[in-house]
Parts: structure tokens; C-alpha cells; sequence
């Protein structure tokens, strides 16, 4: 079995609400994969041919809104991030982090249990520059695991020969920043993943422009931001073999889907699970129901004679 674990940045779900681009978007593939229902908090827990829908907490018992640094260090360790350092902490990870990411990181784990994995995000020259000096700046979650696992990253002539995703998914804001590469379609941009994917256990891929677009609090941005990602989805799910392979999706905290409010929610974020092994992954999130279990649910449906445990 393959997986590919969509990370997106920044969604919750929330109520069927004139604030919710969920709802507004048009997101027709999300529509008809949840035959009918809307990306909401309405919709969690709900079954549907070849997949299901359900709710995480991201708060971990830990009072405030959730923020991406404790999330995203959560969702990839299967560790309780806020509680570890008292608080839910936004941008990039401390030190504290660092060290969790860098003994507990989802690549980490995987390869200790026999497995491979890659992180399909393409990386710009200067990221290269930047790590030629060691871990002297602050790196995002995705990139400390991918580090710390050993596993290599990918590149802008990646992204050229089709071996690489960027984080806009269509490379919109590598032309805008004066790259020659050049653009491709959501549908292709999903093709893509699913054919990196096809030589690993676990493909990671990360997409944060839904964050900005909730912080914007731009309806227009909003809409134009989930219309990519829809087409996108549509895309992987059209080209995974679902007898074979699972589609993982969740997110580190609520945002986009209230765009009354500027900051983060503390709504549940979803865990759309579509594929094979796709009610046993959610009958062991369900042991919990909050973005720690993520990572040991997804060990467990890989090695479902071992019994998996990230703390």
C-alpha cells in the first residue's frame, strides 16, 4: 500500500456560514467525493464510497488557538506538541521542537519500520544556500523531518523533468519571482504527485497558500485558492489506484474557513481519508480524535502487526 499524505496549512471545519469558503468556494470534486455535504463540521464523521470524513482536535488540552509550529510538529511526531512546551507556538519551531522533530520526525519513523518516504515539495537555489550553513535560520516542520530523516530534497530541475511539486501548485509565484519554469495545470501538478509517489511507502506534500488566503481574510483570494486545490485533489484521487493506495488530507489548525476572523480557529481540522485501509486509518484515529494520533494511525495501517506508539 501507498499513501500519500496531503498536508494543507490552515484549514478547520467549520459551519455551513456565509463565512465559510467551503461552502461559497465551488468546490465541485469536494462536493460530489462527499456526495452532496460541504467541508464543514456538518459533514465530519460521515462515510462515503471509497473514503470518509472526520474531525481532529488541534488544540491537544492546551488553551489558546492552535498555531502551525506545535501543530504541524504534532501532526509529523505524533507527539503533543503544545503540551511539551506549554503553549501553542506560530511560525517556525524553537529549539524544543527542533529536538522532537529531529528524534521523533515522521520520515524518522517511517525508516526505522522498514519504510521509505519523500517529501514531494521543490525547493528554490537559495534554500540550497541556506543549508549550506546548517540549521542556523528557522526551517518549517516538513523540512526539519525531511532533514533530520535523511531524505533528499528536491529541486527546481526536479520540478522541470516533473519529479517535483512547488508549494502553489501550479507555479504561479516561481514565474511571479522570475523562474524559468514553467506553469502547469492542477491537474497535472496532482498527476504528478501521484507518479512520485508510486516509488515510496509515504509521499508528503504541503500546501500553505489556504493559510495566507484565511489570513487575508480575501474572499476573492479564498475562492481562487480552493478552486487550485479542488482541481488538484480531483487530479490525485483520479490517478490513485484506490484498491491500492490511500489519500490522506488534514491540516494543523483551523483558518480559511472563517474569514470573519483574521487569526487561527479552534475548530476541528479534517482528516479525509480516501483509499484503501481508509476505515481501519479512521477507526485508529478514533481512538483519540486529535492530530497526534495522525502519524501512529498511519504506522499502524502500514504495519497492522505492530503496534505503534510515538510518545
Amino acid at each position: 500500500m501507498r499513501v500519500i499524505f496531503v498536508f494543507i496549512d490552515g484549514i478547520g471545519l467549520g459551519p455551513e456560514s456565509e463565512d465559510n469558503p467551503f461552502v461559497f468556494a465551488g468546490t465541485p470534486f469536494l462536493h460530489r467525493l462527499l456526495e452532496g455535504s460541504f467541508l464543514t463540521e456538518k459533514t465530519a464523521g460521515k462515510s462515503f464510497s471509497n473514503g470518509i470524513l472526520m474531525g481532529l482536535d488541534a488544540a491537544l488540552g492546551v488553551p489558546g488557538r492552535p498555531q502551525s509550529a506545535t501543530g504541524q510538529a504534532a501532526l509529523f511526531t505524533g507527539v503533543n506538541a503544545p503540551a511539551l512546551i506549554g503553549k501553542h507556538l506560530n511560525g517556525f519551531p524553537n529549539k524544543k521542537l527542533r529536538d522532537l522533530l529531529r528524534e521523533k520526525g515522521m520520515f524518522l519513523q517511517l525508516a526505522k519500520r522498514g519504510f521509505s518516504g519523500t517529501f514531494a515539495n521543490a525547493y528554490r537555489p537559495e534554500f540550497y544556500s541556506d543549508l549550506e550553513q546548517g540549521l542556523q535560520r528557522y526551517f518549517s516542520c516538513s523540512t526539519l523531518i525531511t532533514y533530520y530523516g535523511n531524505v533528499s530534497f528536491r529541486t527546481l530541475e526536479d520540478l522541470e523533468q516533473g519529479r517535483a511539486v512547488y508549494m502553489d501548485i501550479t507555479n504561479y509565484f516561481l514565474q511571479k519571482m522570475g523562474f524559468d519554469v514553467g506553469r502547469v495545470t492542477p491537474e497535472e501538478a496532482g498527476r504528478r504527485l501521484v507518479d512520485i509517489s508510486q516509488d515510496f511507502d509515504v509521499t508528503l506534500y504541503e500546501h500553505f497558500l489556504t493559510d495566507i488566503a484565511g489570513h487575508s481574510q480575501d474572499r476573492e483570494q479564498a475562492v481562487k485558492t480552493l478552486n487550485i486545490l479542488d482541481r488538484f485533489l480531483e487530479a490525485v484521487v483520479h490517478h490513485l489506484d484506490l484498491s491500492q493506495d490511500l489519500l490522506l488530507v488534514t491540516s494543523d489548525h483551523g483558518n480559511l474557513e472563517n474569514l470573519g476572523i483574521k487569526g487561527h480557529t479552534t475548530n476541528l481540522v479534517p482528516a479525509l481519508l480516501v483509499g484503501k485501509e481508509h476505515q481501519k486509518m479512521a477507526e485508529r484515529l478514533g481512538l483519540e480524535k486529535n492530530i497526534t494520533r495522525v502519524l501512529p494511525a498511519l504506522l499502524e495501517i502500514l504495519s497492522p502487526a505492530t503496534t505503534c506508539s510515538s510518545e
